[in-house]
């Protein structure tokens, strides 16, 4: 099965990349437009957790620390702030293809799947950026902090990457009736699993 890794539209919002940055205590996923942020609750409806331009920032961070598949970027905001916030698709691989743009992310690929690193460029502009990185990994922490009776992030995250790669499945063609048996048994052991444990 070819990975998540894969180009999306973008779906346009508050940050003129892709999407309005909100989070909130709700932790059902949007649909439709802006469908990649969590939709918020309590007093005042959703929060920003990043400003103009700052996820841009932050996935630079990201890249500079290891590089990375767009979904383990993915993967990787959601676990650093529990499970409260996951950015889209939408505006994750519009992004990299912009720091690749620019200079700031080189790319690899390989089977499909291709792999960001951030550049000498890259690297040099987070350093002049240095105060607005650390701001936002500080609030992505300080949201973290306040999820501790939320759900697991790594169950989040696993029942996400399952709901999608079904998806990208379906989007190659219609399955076959070995397919659709392999796939429910491979949900039924799922669910045996979880049943017990």
């Amino acid at each position: 099965m070819r990975g998540p890794d894969r180009m999306f539209a973008p779906e346009m919002g508050g940050d003129g990349h892709g999407e309005d940055h909100g989070w909130g205590r709700g932790r059902g996923r949007g649909r439709g437009h802006g469908g990649g942020h969590r939709h918020g609750g309590g007093r005042g409806g959703r929060r920003r957790l990043f400003d103009h331009g700052e996820l841009r920032l932050v996935v630079l961070a990201l890249i500079a620390e290891q590089p990375r598949h767009g979904y383990e970027i993915i993967r990787e905001i959601e676990d650093r702030v529990a499970g409260a916030y996951a950015p889209s698709p939408g505006v994750v691989y519009p992004t990299l293809t912009m720091l690749e743009e620019i200079g700031h992310a080189s790319v690899e690929e390989a089977e499909g799947k291709k792999r960001y690193a951030a550049t000498p460029e890259g690297e040099a502009h987070l350093e002049e950026n240095r105060a607005a990185v650390d701001a936002a990994l500080a609030r992505m922490r300080a949201v973290a902090a306040t999820q501790s009776g939320g759900r697991a992030p790594e169950i989040v995250r696993a029942w996400e990457n399952l709901k999608l790669a079904y998806r990208l499945r379906l989007e190659r063609g219609a399955l076959s009736a070995e397919e659709t048996q392999a796939i429910a048994a491979a949900l039924d052991a799922a669910a045996v699993a979880i049943e017990r444990s």
